[in-house]
């Protein structure tokens, strides 16, 4: 079968002529109606190198957001019937400590010991014809569209989680939440925060057409530069925001976010930029936090696909076949995207 793999540090990836996996004991094989391609793939082959923190050895097959149906069972497998359609979770924990007990693995307290951190993430991901998935990791997605439920394992679970955990903020009326950047995650996060609270959605791109997008899903935008946090106070009648999503984690993105809040307000960074930015009392609105988050759980992510089946939540999709997987990489590298590609392998 064919398979995007990354075969080196900071070398782009090949389409490889792979085995066909089978499946072990606690595993499905599934055929892949439709994988995700994210900027977190391009970091994997460009930004690091060899030993660097973060960095995972090659080679393996990529593809961290993947749907599919049934193929195949391994053994103590029962349950599952061929051609049901499922949404894989992607990160593989140990599955015994506290946190992978609870669902989220991506918090696994192993995972040094781990061999990989998930699928498309040191062990062979849906970027291909077939995958091999932990039947616990199964989600499944009923009668709704495999191949545009595929960006949710990543691009709709990770905004879930981060909104889930600040909804505390946004309880009550008269409350604002602020989006800062809306490639994919950010413009699932505005339409989740439109379905689960009442807050004011404030968004804010260096785009236009994101920025429309946004609005399209009932965000108010401000366009980025030198009085974008004077904007954004000003939707809030000077008092700030009560939650911030910061979906590219950049230096000035954080420090836009941190400008913007409320006393009381929480910040959640969720790209991953590698930004850095300083604490200071006299400069804090009292007590305000800063937080990160990465991913989600099992359970989150089964809402996340109960939200897309009730029409709540639709990820923009632009498919690629498996001949113009490579294309779809190049094409997010230079960021001539508007929405997720999504590799659809049998076409």
């Amino acid at each position: 079968m064919r398979a995007v793999v990354f075969t080196d540090f900071q070398t782009f990836p090949s389409l490889t002529e792979v085995e066909r996996p089978v499946p072990g004991p606690g595993e499905v094989l599934l055929k892949v109606a439709g994988s995700g391609a994210c900027h977190s793939d391009v970091a994997i082959y460009e930004d690091f190198a060899e030993g660097t923190p973060g960095a995972i050895a090659p080679g393996f097959t990529l593809g961290h957001e993947v749907s599919g149906w049934i193929e195949e069972t391994g053994p103590g497998v029962h349950g599952f019937t061929k051609g049901e359609a499922f949404l894989a979770y992607g990160p593989i924990g140990c599955g015994h400590c506290k946190a992978c007990s609870r669902g989220q693995d991506t918090y696994c307290e192993n995972v040094a010991s781990m061999p990989y951190l998930g699928i498309g993430l040191g062990r062979d991901g849906g970027m291909a014809e077939y995958v091999l998935v932990p039947a616990r990791n199964l989600v499944p997605l009923g009668d709704a569209d495999p191949v545009d439920a595929a960006p949710l394992s990543d691009a709709g679970l990770t905004p879930y989680h981060a909104i889930k955990n600040a909804l505390p903020n946004l309880a009550g009326g008269g409350r604002f939440a602020l989006v800062i950047g809306l490639g994919g995650l950010g413009q699932v996060a505005v339409q989740i925060l439109t379905a689960l609270t009442g807050a004011t959605v404030i968004a804010t791109d260096m785009k236009d057409d994101a920025m429309r997008r946004a609005e399209a899903n009932g965000a108010v935008t401000v366009p980025g530069g030198e009085n974008q946090v004077a904007a954004i106070r000003e939707l809030t009648g000077g008092r700030g925001v009560d939650a911030a999503f910061d979906f590219v984690g950049a230096t000035p993105t954080i420090k836009t976010a941190q400008a913007s809040m409320a006393q009381g307000g929480r910040l959640t960074v969720v790209g991953i930029a590698n930004g850095v930015t300083e604490w200071s009392f006299f400069t804090t609105p009292y007590e305000s936090t800063i937080s990160n988050t990465y991913w989600g759980t099992i359970a989150d992510l089964h809402e996340v696909v109960a939200m897309y089946r009730a029409g709540q939540i639709r990820p923009e999709v632009e498919r690629y076949s498996m001949d113009d997987a490579l294309e779809a990489y190049r094409k997010l590298e230079s960021g001539q995207l508007s929405g997720r590609a999504v590799v659809v392998p049998h076409v």
